[in-house]
C-alpha cells in the first residue's frame, strides 16, 4: 500500500491490524489523533478518486467511440 497524505507531506506504506502505521523510512507506530484524521481524510479522497476512475473506464469500455 502507498497512500500520500498531503497535509502531513508523508507516505503511508503499511498499516497493521492493531492500528499502527508505517510511514516511509520509519518504524511502525501508533499515529496521533491529528495524524489519524489526516490519513483517513486522504484515504477517503483517494477512494473517491479511484471510484471515479473505475466508473469512467468501465463506461468507456462499453461505449463505442
Amino acid at each position: 500500500m502507498r497512500l500520500y497524505v498531503e497535509p502531513m507531506d508523508a507516505l503511508v506504506v503499511d498499516v497493521e491490524a492493531d492500528g499502527r502505521v508505517r510511514f516511509a523510512d520509519e518504524e511502525p507506530r501508533m499515529p496521533t489523533l491529528q495524524e489519524r484524521r489526516a490519513i483517513i481524510y486522504a484515504a477517503r479522497a483517494e477512494l473517491a478518486a479511484l471510484t471515479e476512475l473505475v466508473d469512467i473506464l468501465e463506461n468507456a469500455a462499453v461505449a463505442p467511440r
